[in-house]
């Protein structure tokens, strides 16, 4: 049983990791204190054990998180307790059950096949997971009464507590009245160890029907992020205060460039260059005479000097 147990549950979750790798469009919760859920529910049972017993009232409290749209966790208490029908061997008098704990995955179908959609009113989905029972331990004895043609005399004794694990599986039904408030009707229906051994009908295994209505609160509302919007915040910090370092010092470099030209001295040199300029030149003839004389002479050799010095000159 309880390798069965192993199993389904490996199955169980290999089926929300496949399913969770499929979604169309990606989301995912900012915080971890985002989509934390609270709910109530009421209603009945019945225990499968030697035919379909008579309801029972039963009642639940869950606390849960959603990771995406398509699915999240839960933990579950209910209780008060489960009966049995009277019997002929008079059993269904010791037959008590003080309490159940689920652990619950949970697939929503209409997110899995269709797009998230924060504005729609009905969610359908189906969840599963381990169970614990805790209930009243029984003991029987069986005698056969040789002096009344053999007939067989049971007699039974409570033992203490007994906590037995199984599974459980559901769908449930949302209504979304509110982005915080939904109302919703489950099905679940349990596999358990049997706690009445030889004294029931069924002496390996029981099965447990249960269907309740309640209300969930989401607090906060249902608050998911798509991947596609998602940004790496950290490496727009670090690039921001790379800049933020190099403004510094570049205003660090110009007010000690601006201290420098405010201390320095100011200093003037003379420079003095000695330019030939090429300047008209007067040379003068004696009336009646082409003789030039010496000062003449001299001019034309400063010109010629001058000329030659500068043959881009005119």
């Amino acid at each position: 049983m309880k390798s069965k147990f192993i199993i389904a549950s490996l199955l169980l979750a290999g089926a929300c990791l496949t399913v969770n790798a499929q979604e169309k469009e990606k989301y995912y919760t900012e915080k971890a204190t985002d989509n934390i859920f609270v709910g109530v529910g009421i209603g009945g049972m019945s225990v499968f054990n030697g035919g379909m017993n008579t309801p029972t009232f039963n009642f639940n409290i869950s606390l849960g998180k959603y990771f995406t749209p398509v699915w999240g966790i839960r933990g579950q208490v209910g209780g008060l307790w489960q009966s049995l029908d009277a019997q002929d061997n008079g059993y269904s008098a010791y037959c008590v059950k003080a309490g159940e704990v689920n652990l619950d995955a949970m697939l929503n179908l209409i997110n899995l096949f269709a797009a998230y959609d924060p504005d729609r009113k009905i969610d359908f989905y189906l969840f599963g997971g381990p169970t614990m029972n805790i209930s009243r331990g029984v003991n029987t004895s069986i005698v056969f009464d040789g002096n009344n043609n053999n007939q067989t005399i049971y007699s039974y004794e409570r033992k203490g507590v007994k906590a037995r694990f199984g599974a459980t599986v559901g769908l449930g039904l949302a209504y979304n009245v509110t982005e915080k408030w939904a109302v919703n009707l489950e099905g679940r229906v349990g596999v358990t160890p049997s706690i009445f051994g030889d004294a029931s009908d069924c002496r390996k295994a029981e099965a447990t029907g249960r269907l309740t209505i309640g209300a969930a609160y989401t607090f906060g509302g249902k608050k998911f992020v798509s991947t596609a919007a998602k940004v790496d915040q950290n490496a727009i910090n670090d690039e921001i205060n790379k800049y933020r370092s190099e403004l510094a010092q570049a205003q660090a470099d110009l007010a000690n460039t601006k201290n420098a030209l405010a201390n320095a001295k100011a200093e003037t040199k003379e420079v003095v260059k000695e330019v030939q300029v090429a300047g008209p030149r007067a040379i003068f003839f004696k009336i009646g005479s082409a003789k030039i004389d010496d000062y003449g002479k001299v001019n034309i050799q400063l010109a010629a000097k001058i000329l030659k010095a500068n043959p881009d000159k005119k």
